[in-house]
């Protein structure tokens, strides 16, 4: 089975949700983690602090320059990633639906490369 990244991205600046929606939230993402991991299609996925938290390191002329923020400046950030084995795009994309059901975010599917 191939591997695909799902990404999770969420707006900027607008804080957490309320707990009450963010408890059902987590219960519909923790169920989806038990049916990946019962069919064998779990590898890893976690969430991101906020991206003011983040480093960058970019490299110019021999040195390396340090700063502080996320790499990109926009309305949304990365929130979260999920790796995950699925026989093809169409699998993947099913995971990724209920991904985007469950958290009313966005969800990018990619594949890694190196896997035919």
């Amino acid at each position: 089975m191939k591997q695909y990244l799902l990404s999770i991205h969420q707006p900027d600046g607008d804080g957490l949700p309320d707990p009450e929606f963010l408890a059902g939230v987590m219960r519909e993402l923790g169920a989806i983690r038990e049916e990946l991991e019962a069919s064998g299609c779990w590898v890893f996925g976690q969430g991101l602090h906020a991206p003011d938290t983040a480093t960058v390191l970019r490299p110019s002329d021999g040195e390396v320059l340090v700063t502080d923020g996320p790499f990109v400046e926009g309305k949304e950030h990365l929130g979260g990633i999920t790796i995950l084995r699925a026989p093809d795009l169409d699998a993947a994309l099913a995971w990724g639906r209920r991904y985007a059901l469950a958290t009313t975010l966005p969800i990018e599917v990619r594949p890694f490369q190196g896997e035919s």
